[in-house]
């Protein structure tokens, strides 16, 4: 986890991001390399209003996978020799927690309580709001939009908002806006106010998406060599997604409004 300081900083941020881990998963660190855990909330709404049945966090050093406390024995068998076998858990984590037709994906998981100090480039405003983007509004809560001179939406943040403590950024740059640094500015930002508010910022990619790690080095995420899993409730998961949205970013937020994804 990214840190500014010496050893005590370092001990400070590793146990902000255990305790965001803790009230996301159930449990963080992992007591065993393959530490299955039951969890109410892999049985409640998300931050997006769904079920997410299954996640995982894997550190160098062991992995926490957070299921329903009636999936613990079909999760657990995933790794019988109790060691990570994450070809088998990409295979079998959907029919094991009940979701057979939902495939898993994986996703490089960076988080930083010191992100880059750049300088802000965007405004809060709430998700509600007339001029937002159509691709913010479902995160809910405060988003980050940039817009170029004339007003234009240029590049935006929004939060998903997993617990109080564990809130995960994603955002999206307009073509026409890359290049400029844009991107990673807006990430640096959300971070900030993200820490500001007590709870600690992840930011989460696709391994092959070299842009994305690179605006993540950037911002201050470095890559740890952490990851995350989950199920994929969507033909296309949502990070996928936004990597490729801002062909499509609305340009004249006062229009119609485009349906998410």
């Amino acid at each position: 986890m990214q840190s500014s300081a010496g050893t005590s900083d370092d001990g400070r941020s590793h146990s902000r991001l255990a305790g965001a881990l803790r009230d996301w998963l159930g449990r963080w660190p992992p007591t065993v390399p393959f530490d299955v855990v039951g969890c109410d909330r892999r049985a409640e709404p998300g931050w997006d209003g769904r079920v997410h049945p299954a996640i995982a966090v894997a550190s160098p050093h062991g992995m926490v996978l957070s299921v329903a406390a009636d999936r613990l024995q079909a999760a657990a068998a995933l790794s019988p020799a109790g060691s990570v076998d994450r070809d088998r858990l990409r295979a079998g984590l959907g029919a094991a927690v009940g979701c057979p037709r939902q495939p898993c994906v994986q996703w490089v998981f960076r988080c930083s309580t010191a992100p880059a100090a750049l300088p802000e480039a965007g405004a809060w405003t709430s998700a509600t709001a007339g001029l937002v983007p159509a691709w913010l509004r479902p995160f809910g809560g405060e988003v980050l939009v940039a817009r170029d001179t004339a007003g234009r939406p240029v590049g935006g943040v929004g939060i998903k908002r997993h617990t109080p403590l564990a809130h995960e950024i994603a955002v999206v740059v307009a073509q026409q806006a890359r290049g400029q640094g844009l991107g990673r500015r807006l990430v640096s930002q959300a971070a900030r106010r993200i820490l500001d508010r007590g709870a600690v910022p992840f930011y989460l990619h696709a391994a092959a998406n070299t842009a994305s790690a690179r605006l993540a080095d950037a911002a201050g995420f470095p890559d740890t060599g952490w990851h995350m899993y989950e199920l994929a409730d969507e033909v296309v998961p949502l990070p996928a997604r936004l990597a490729k949205l801002s062909r499509a970013l609305l340009h004249d937020a006062t229009g119609p409004a485009r349906p998410h994804g």
